[in-house]
């Protein structure tokens, strides 16, 4: 148990650093659109579609396991700030902007974990 809670650590810990520098980047913004929380998102959603199918087909440790799906994309993505800053918007009048972000973020991420899937030979 304990070695799992330290997997999980690292792996938050790396996420969180990860997410961390992306936010920091400066990328070309579409209108209001969180860019960055839409990236890592997305990046995260095939990580773990990518994790899920290698470990299916070639075996992972519980404790790696834990460190890449539960660890890593669990401090990498961002589902609690993509909520405020969704909810930003409705608060702000901006409700097209608000739906829409919802929606590329909800769908762009189901397609990252089918695309991450895929490109491990899951799907």
């Amino acid at each position: 148990m304990l070695v799992n809670c330290i997997a999980v650590g690292l792996g938050g810990f790396t996420g969180s650093v990860l997410r961390y520098l992306v936010s920091r980047m400066e990328f070309q913004r579409s209108g209001n659109i969180p860019v960055n929380t839409l990236i890592v998102n997305i990046a995260g959603a095939i990580i773990i579609g990518l994790i899920i199918a290698y470990a299916k087909n070639y075996g992972m440790s519980e404790e790696k396991l834990l460190f890449l799906k539960v660890g890593l994309c669990g401090g990498l993505t961002t589902f609690s700030t993509f909520s405020v800053e969704t909810l930003g918007f409705f608060e702000s009048g901006n409700i097209l902007a608000g739906t829409a972000y919802a929606l590329a973020s909800v769908s762009l991420s189901l397609l990252g974990v089918i695309a991450g899937l895929k490109i491990g030979g899951m799907v």
